[in-house]
C-alpha cells in the first residue's frame, strides 16, 4: 500500500497524544491519494482521532464506501456498531453488529482476528445494557 509509512507516522503521532496532528497529517494524506484501499485505511484511521463521536461517523462511513479487501469488512462495521452505538442509535448498531459477525469467518486466527471478535463481544454488550459511552479499546487488558 502506498504511503503506508506516512500513514503509521501519523497513527503513532494520534496514539501520542496528538490528535490535531495526526488528523491534519491523515486528511494531508487522504487528499494527496486517489486510491480506494490506501482511501480506506487512510478514514478509517481519521476516524480513531476525531473528537466528536458524529466525525468519527463520518469517516467510517468513507472507509466503508473505499473498502476492497473483505478482511476489513468485519472491523469497518464494527466500528460503525459502535458508532451508532454511541449516537443512541440502536438499530442502526445491531444492523452493522450483524454485518460483522457475518464477516467473522473471513478472519484468521489468533491476534488480529480475535481483536475484531472480542470487540463484537464488547460492542454487543455495551448495546445490550444501553450503554452510549466511549468504551475501552481493548477491555481484555
Amino acid at each position: 500500500m502506498m504511503h503506508l509509512e506516512e500513514i503509521m507516522a501519523a497513527v503513532s503521532v494520534g496514539q501520542a497524544g496528538d490528535r490535531d496532528a495526526a488528523r491534519t497529517q491523515l486528511i494531508a494524506l487522504w487528499e494527496a491519494v486517489d486510491d480506494r484501499q490506501t482511501r480506506c485505511a487512510i478514514a478509517h484511521y481519521l476516524a480513531d482521532v476525531q473528537d466528536e463521536t458524529e466525525d468519527e461517523l463520518a469517516w467510517d462511513l468513507r472507509a466503508l464506501e473505499a473498502v476492497e479487501d473483505d478482511q476489513w469488512l468485519s472491523s469497518l462495521h464494527l466500528n460503525l456498531a459502535d458508532d451508532y452505538r454511541r449516537l443512541a442509535q440502536p438499530a442502526l448498531a445491531h444492523e452493522h453488529l450483524k454485518a460483522a459477525r457475518e464477516q467473522l469467518s473471513r478472519l484468521p486466527e489468533g491476534g488480529y482476528g480475535e481483536l475484531i471478535r472480542s470487540g463484537v463481544d464488547h460492542v454487543a454488550d455495551a448495546l445490550a445494557a444501553g450503554n452510549v459511552h466511549r468504551l475501552e479499546s481493548s477491555p481484555s487488558t
